[in-house]
């Protein structure tokens, strides 16, 4: 894993992080590989990543990160992405993997209500991926608005949203 992370941190190359991503993503599925990649300083490395202009990139670190926010302290070091991942969900194009990615980290960051603060400013766009994206969109979206929504903090910011 330590390997993985300083390729990733030498390389300019996007077809050499994409693969060293879906790397990390892979072994994040073992809880004791999230202390790990924690513990190394990963989480940073792999957020930087979030900053590449190659979707596929782009795309493979959210899947890294979505796979690594299962544990609490991952969390709590993943959390100062998530309006960055917000913008990137908003600027993406409809329905792409950048989309649904970055969906599905904001639904595992959004379980429960820590950081849901962060995430008011863009329920329109949620709102709007619910009414114009696709079926697999529209869950995703979904998802995090249902999170948002358990949140009694939340339902003044939901119901006043513009559409």
């Amino acid at each position: 894993l330590q390997k993985l992370l300083q390729l990733l941190q030498a390389t300019d190359d996007p077809l050499i992080q994409e693969q060293a991503l879906i790397t990390l993503s892979n072994s994040a599925a073992f809880s004791v590989n999230q202390d790990i990649v924690r513990n190394l300083g990963g989480l940073p490395v792999i957020g930087a990543m979030l900053s590449d202009s190659t979707p596929k990139v782009k795309e493979k670190a959210l899947n890294a990160l979505n796979n690594l926010s299962m544990n609490m302290e991952n969390q709590e070091e993943i959390q100062v992405y998530i309006i960055q991942v917000c913008r990137s969900i908003e600027s993406a194009p409809l329905n792409s993997e950048v989309q649904l990615a970055g969906l599905r980290l904001l639904t595992n960051l959004s379980v429960t209500s820590d950081y849901h603060h962060q995430m008011t400013d863009s329920i329109p766009s949620f709102l709007h991926l619910l009414s114009e994206g696709t079926e697999r969109t529209q869950i995703q979206a979904l998802k995090v608005l249902v999170n948002l929504s358990a949140n009694p903090a939340m339902t003044r910011h939901l119901l006043r949203a513009q559409v």
